[in-house]
């Protein structure tokens, strides 16, 4: 039935498992992509060559340890894979749905043929494993008496949170939200990653004796002075505040009609859960949108917009339009820089690359229905720097009802409690974050930080993997030593 297991990536072909067409799923807000059979996702696992140098391990942010469960998925011995792949990996359902993949840009196979489909697989065994019922509450034996309050109940907020419960300690989760998940429940559309796999998941969690306080935020209805009763403190808040046009001068950037892509996503997702909207209602319906910034939020809006009956859409990036391939200076096992068509690109609307907004213009009403644009080119100085012109002449403009920023985040919503606990923010490359040393520990002893609040706006694996490692270095301040697998905890100890 299959081949040899070094040969296989000789014999088969990449493939993924089936989508529903563009033209049936933009009727719903349901998930839209489907299992392979059995027999063809082993035969995926058959291409893996199990490298002597597994560029994947690196490329993972978790270190998942793709070569032994892609050999285990070829012996269908699903349930060790189930094993091996949470040994590293909290939440595979979530990564096996939103990752971008960047063990895939670095698989070996890739140099000369599609990459090993380690996204596909990994989603085939986590799901796998929850219709065997194999996944299952693992509540501690033993409590440590150790009380750990978590800020955030993100991806990586939920990650620290099952780790150090695990290891005995009780956790007390803090979520504003009036559901916890954070960006899995509220930011990622619903076609994407469903709730209810959220939900099952943070079930599994609440099972196993976590506790989740929703509607609560530290600083306005929970007093800062409660964090001070716990042992340890972790702020997994994300990087939520907004890159916006305000700063920048733009002329009309204040007009009605303006929003945030998080705060035009939550509500879509709200509305789909049938909760209540707070606020003035953003939706697409029967309007000209405009989604600026290029990345996977701008893209969510897109597939959002064409979801809520958009009369058009247009995508703007600042950027030029990135090549199909890689470049002589983008080379394996770097992440390619190449044009990507996500899902939503797929169902409708039109790109613009390289244009930059000069103004917004309004009706009598004081909302937006129009933006001016210019053309845009990238030139190298002097000194070496990259720098930005317009282009004399391309000046448009289109018509629009509804705008939405997608344009990245620059720094966690750290206002209410930073400088009445002591804890200081640095500066990125985004703008700014909480300041951690390299054991999670910030600037008051104590008090950590970790996933986008720490490193700045970053990916959801990124995410589970830091929330992961700061759950091992609180367990090893508290009791002093620990057995929590960390990623990068070689070569370090998180001593008190």
């Amino acid at each position: 039935m299959f081949p040899e297991k070094s040969k296989g990536f000789m014999v088969y072909k990449r493939e993924l498992g089936p989508e529903d067409p563009p033209q049936e799923r933009i009727k719903h807000f349901r998930e839209f992509h489907h299992s392979l059979p059995e027999e063809k996702i082993r035969q995926q696992a058959y291409r893996c060559m199990n490298c002597g140098v597994p560029f994947c391990h690196h490329g993972c942010p978790l270190g998942n340890q793709i070569p032994d469960f892609n050999d285990l998925v070829k012996d269908a011995d699903w349930k060790r894979a189930l094993e091996v792949l949470h040994s590293t990996n909290n939440f595979p359902e979530f990564t096996g749905r939103v990752c971008p993949a960047p063990c895939e840009a670095s698989c070996v196979l890739g140099i000369n043929e599609p990459p090993v489909t380690i996204e596909q697989i990994e989603y085939e065994i986590a799901e796998r494993g929850w219709r065997e019922g194999w996944i299952k509450p693992e509540p501690p034996e033993h409590r440590t008496g150790k009380r750990v309050a978590i800020i955030g109940s993100g991806p990586s907020g939920l990650a620290a949170a099952q780790q150090l419960n695990r290891a005995g300690h009780y956790i007390d989760v803090f979520e504003r939200a009036d559901e916890p998940g954070g960006l899995l429940m509220y930011g990622i559309p619903g076609f994407k990653l469903d709730k209810s796999v959220v939900w099952r998941r943070i079930n599994q969690i609440i099972d196993e004796g976590v506790t989740f306080h929703c509607s609560s935020e530290v600083g306005k209805n929970i007093p800062t002075e409660q964090l001070l009763e716990y042992d340890a403190v972790l702020f997994t808040i994300g990087s939520t505040v907004a890159r916006t046009f305000a700063s920048m001068n733009i002329p009309g950037s204040s007009l009605a009609g303006i929003h945030t892509a998080m705060d035009f996503l939550t509500q879509s997702t709200q509305r789909v859960l049938g909760k209540k909207i707070n606020g003035k209602e953003i939706l697409a319906t029967n309007k000209n949108v405009i989604v600026i910034g290029g990345g996977d939020t701008g893209s969510d809006c897109i597939g959002t917009s064409i979801r809520q009956g958009c009369k058009s859409v247009v995508n703007l990036e600042l950027l030029p339009r990135p090549p199909l391939e890689r470049t002589g200076d983008n080379l394996w096992p770097q992440w390619p820089m190449i044009l990507r068509t996500s899902s939503s690109h797929e169902e409708g609307g039109e790109r613009l690359f390289s244009v930059s907004t000069k103004a917004f213009e309004g009706d009598e009403r004081g909302h937006v229905k129009a933006i001016h644009l210019v053309r845009v080119e990238w030139y190298t100085d002097e000194n070496g720097q990259k720098r930005l012109r317009e282009i004399p002449g391309s000046d448009m403009k289109l018509p629009c009802e509804l705008v939405l920023l997608a344009m990245g985040f620059v720094a966690p919503e750290a206002d209410l409690f930073v400088e009445k606990i002591g804890i200081e923010l640095y500066t990125t490359r985004f703008g700014k974050a909480i300041k951690t040393d390299s054991k999670y520990m910030t600037t008051r002893r104590g008090f950590f930080s970790a996933g986008d609040a720490r490193r700045g706006q970053s990916l959801v694996v990124w995410a589970i993997s830091e929330g992961r490692e700061s759950a091992h270095c609180i367990d090893e301040y508290l009791m002093g030593r620990t057995y929590l697998h960390a990623k990068n905890s070689w070569g370090y100890s998180c001593q008190k």
